[in-house]
């Protein structure tokens, strides 16, 4: 079985390489000209978005015929295919990965929906792609990744919500909008529906950091080990202060410090620090601990 996904999965090279993994493309918008996720590094995209601010770029969804393509050219070697993909509740990706799955004739296209992305997109992909390559049935898989789906947390903050209103991805944090603009919201992606809530106001960026460790505490008190990723856009030092107050509090037993692709930043900015959790036990001991 081949796994498929999308840019918002926030994956390594490493993990493309090594579990073959396939991506189709979501594009960034600078004017007219339209970038391919994958094809600038997030070093290249923050210095890119700094230097034309206050422009700020929009994004772009692949297209039915994008995935059709890559589906086909798949499925010329294997037409088993899983397409796993960000939340619908903030990309038409999914119901696109739909469409395009129904009109593929000459392979079987199973499509999931993650309800979440970034780092938690990733935990997914790559339970996906560990299970399939330890032989697991379809059923199976979708079953594991239902469950990974129901223990994963993405949690983040960041310094301003400008990204967020101009890019149309506020969600229900619009409720609160106008309390939030002199705080540092931290907000979660829902595991109910896969829309933005959030979960703390604090007025400081550092105590935005120490809410998004109690929340992880409250959410998997007595659950670990976990399998946690520390994700951030241009903000080492903001990621390198949660990553300490994450290992002090929570039993942790994989840990990771990773970008945010450029293309979820083109939503967040450059100031998005945040954290994705799922306890180890979900992925059903096919991901060893470090």
């Amino acid at each position: 079985m081949r796994i498929v996904t999308d840019s918002a999965a926030d994956l390594t090279a490493r993990d493309i390489e090594q579990y073959g993994l396939a991506v189709a493309p979501l594009y960034i918008n600078f004017g007219n000209t339209a970038v391919r996720s994958e094809d600038l590094s997030p070093d290249q995209f923050y210095h890119q978005l700094a230097e034309r601010y206050p422009e700020i770029p929009t994004t772009s969804q692949p297209s039915v015929g994008d995935f059709v393509a890559l589906y086909e050219t798949i499925a010329a070697e294997d037409p088993d295919i899983l397409s796993v993909h960000i939340s619908s509740g903030l990309s038409g990706t999914y119901e696109t990965a739909c469409e395009a799955a129904r009109r593929l004739a000459k392979a079987t296209v199973s499509t999931f929906d993650t309800l979440t992305l970034s780092g938690g997109e990733r935990f997914h992909v790559l339970a996906a792609a560990l299970a399939a390559a330890a032989g697991m049935a379809r059923d199976a898989i979708l079953a594991l990744l239902e469950k990974v789906r129901e223990q994963t947390e993405v949690v983040f903050t960041l310094e301003t919500l400008e990204y967020l209103i101009r890019g149309g991805r506020i969600g229900r944090v619009q409720g609160v909008l106008a309390s939030l603009l002199s705080m540092k919201p931290v907000i979660h992606v829902n595991r109910e529906d896969g829309k933005y809530d959030t979960v703390a106001k604090p007025r400081t960026f550092t105590k935005a950091l120490s809410e998004i460790a109690s929340y992880l505490v409250e959410v998997y008190e007595r659950r670990g080990p976990l399998w946690v990723c520390v994700m951030h856009g241009d903000n080492e030092p903001a990621a390198t202060t949660l990553a300490a107050l994450l290992r002090e509090r929570l039993s942790i037993g994989r840990f990771e410090l990773l970008r945010v692709s450029p293309v979820l930043g083109v939503h967040t900015g450059p100031s998005v620090v945040g954290a994705c959790a799922c306890p180890l036990s979900a992925f059903e001991g096919l991901v060893v601990a470090e």
